[in-house]
């Protein structure tokens, strides 16, 4: 059973300035962090990055001097993708890499995700040990001296050593000449990133949230916020649109009609052409319970497969790295090309889908036209508390009469947000009324046995 109380399904999450994201709380997490990768006596390296949230500042120093008092230095490289952090930790040689953002969510919130040296997200266990030592309080127990405080150094060509790696993932031969974009960088952390890319490579860019303020990340833009980006799609007359969320690890796109791609289409659309070339190590797709059926009919129709894994990045990173698996992710847009990247990266996989259509020669509609998608209806709504479900007899009973119900022709998820106090609930299948229904009736079941805020 997980026994983290602090760490979710993406690092520790919250309203900046209340608990847990705190600067007293996240000192003790840098602390017990840099107590934990300290190996050995010699000097040992942190990088910390974040978005363009106006709390990241505040986090920013205070995990620094957390970082610092465990005898650890800090290499700091300010407004830079999540991804970004996961390719200079490795590239840098560093012992750990942290991540400052709440990626989708609005302004006020803020968060701390870690990568270990290999640029891969810490597993549960290793974030479990790390609340540990915090409760014990090991690592104040045990300071260094005053000779052996660590140091703060800021970095000013990560940006830059990023922006060669990404250009480099995308094929030499080929060139975004002539492609009219939209893109959207949600006035987050991929702002100058992204554009920098997307030009360099031939691209006709129109650009969208690349003005970030500190409180209009994801304000109305980004890939949780579309209706921009379509409508500025069609306006310009673009051939498709990109939209990053605040941390820039996922990728949303619209095509040339105005009309959202979601992560599930995009994961068919390059799982069938990475199949087709022989590059789809072990014909096998990785997604999570949340992707659509239809993810699975598409596969299974060009000899493919879908495996699943629990809903969150580092869990499809996990299972592809346990199954050998080279591509993955979720229907939100984190898509992981393990070939590339030791994580989900929106603009690496912006740069993997172009590559694809200028290669094939074809619209991003016709090239995401690649499954049928089965009705699928979510609820998503806050509670008090987050009980075990299955010790809810009357929720348990709207679940198993939905399963009945639907039989083959469909699915039923519930689960609680692992960075949130929400629960979901998901039901697919064949008959839209019938799924709506039941959906309410366990939503509602959900609601009777532990409220709502």
């Amino acid at each position: 059973m997980d026994q983290r109380k602090l760490f979710g399904t993406d690092g520790i999450r919250g309203v900046a300035n209340e608990e847990p994201m705190t600067p007293e709380t996240v000192m003790r997490v840098g602390l017990a962090a840099a107590y934990l990768f300290k190996r050995d006596d010699r000097r040992h390296r942190v990088i910390i990055g974040k978005d363009t949230r106006r709390s990241g500042y505040m986090i920013e120093y205070a995990l620094s001097a957390g970082i610092c008092s465990a005898g650890v230095d800090t290499l700091l490289v300010g407004p830079v993708p999540t991804p970004a952090i996961a390719f200079l930790t490795k590239d840098m040689r560093a012992d750990a890499g942290v991540v400052i953002s709440a990626s989708h969510n609005p302004f006020q919130d803020n968060g701390v995700k870690f990568f270990d040296a290999k640029g891969f997200k810490l597993p549960d266990e290793t974030e479990a040990r790390i609340e540990q030592i915090m409760e014990s309080r090991e690592a104040e127990l045990n300071p260094v001296t005053a000779g052996e405080v660590g140091r703060a150094k800021r970095i000013e060509d990560a940006r830059g050593r990023y922006i060669v790696f990404l250009k480099k993932s995308f094929p030499p031969l080929l060139t975004l000449e002539g492609m009219k974009i939209v893109l959207d960088c949600a006035n987050g952390a991929g702002y100058k990133v992204a554009p920098t890319v997307l030009e360099e490579l031939g691209a006709d860019l129109t650009l969208i949230g690349v003005e970030p303020n500190g409180r209009n990340i994801n304000d109305g833009c980004g890939a949780l916020e579309t209706q921009c980006l379509q409508d500025k799609v069609l306006e310009t007359g673009a051939h498709l649109g990109i939209a990053l969320d605040g941390d820039a690890d996922r990728l949303i796109m619209v095509d040339e009609k105005g009309r959202v791609v979601d992560g599930d289409h995009i994961m068919a659309a390059i799982a069938k052409n990475m199949l087709a070339d022989g590059r789809l190590a072990k014909n096998t797709l990785v997604a999570t319970v949340m992707s659509n059926m239809g993810l699975d009919k598409a596969m299974k129709s060009v000899g493919g497969r879908v495996v699943r894994a629990g809903v969150g990045d580092r869990y499809v990173m996990e299972m592809m790295r346990k199954g050998s698996f080279n591509f993955g992710g979720e229907q939100s847009g984190h898509l992981i090309f393990l070939d590339e990247h030791t994580t989900g990266d929106g603009i690496m996989s912006a740069l993997q889908v172009l590559a694809a259509l200028v290669r094939t020669e074809v619209s991003l509609s016709d090239f995401a036209d690649s499954m049928e998608t089965f009705p699928q209806v979510l609820n998503s709504f806050a509670v008090r508390e987050k009980p075990p479900l299955e010790e809810l007899a009357d929720v348990v009973a709207a679940i198993e009469n939905a399963e009945e119900k639907l039989g083959e022709s469909g699915r039923v998820l519930v689960r609680y947000s692992g960075t949130e106090y929400k629960a979901r609930v998901m039901l697919e299948g064949e008959n839209e009324v019938l799924i709506n229904r039941l959906c309410n009736d366990i939503s509602d079941a959900v609601i009777r046995a532990i409220g709502t805020n």
